[in-house]
């Protein structure tokens, strides 16, 4: 995800209580001890991933597939059975990689997105 997508977005107490939120950090000894390279929040109700980020540069080293399998651990633990996510169209080839099939589509939903999504189910 272009790191443009994310820039000023927070996630802030009401996220973290209302929904499961994790981070990455980069486990590189050459990093910044701690440094947040990906984080995804999930939705219980109902079964949705909001949102799964991995930074610019860190792409590529397997922290997206961990996050996603996290993010399953903790819907499985839920009792979910499901969870939809509504894609950027560049993703949706990852989260197929991953395990997600395609359902349909979400349309565009102007001034905020203005391009229709890939919907996808794990």
């Amino acid at each position: 995800m272009p790191t443009g997508m994310v820039s000023g977005h927070r996630v802030g107490p009401d996220d973290i209580e209302s929904h499961r939120v994790f981070v990455a950090v980069d486990a590189d000894a050459n990093a910044a001890p701690g440094r947040v390279v990906g984080f995804h929040s999930l939705v219980l109700a109902p079964p949705d991933l909001d949102l799964l980020f991995v930074q610019n540069g860190t792409q590529g080293r397997g922290i997206g597939r961990l996050l996603v399998e996290h993010m399953m651990s903790e819907a499985r633990a839920a009792g979910l059975r499901r969870v939809r996510v509504a894609s950027r169209p560049p993703a949706e080839g990852f989260y197929r990689r991953v395990g997600a099939l395609r359902t349909g589509t979400t349309a565009a939903n102007p001034p905020a997105l203005v391009w229709d999504r890939p919907e996808l189910n794990f």
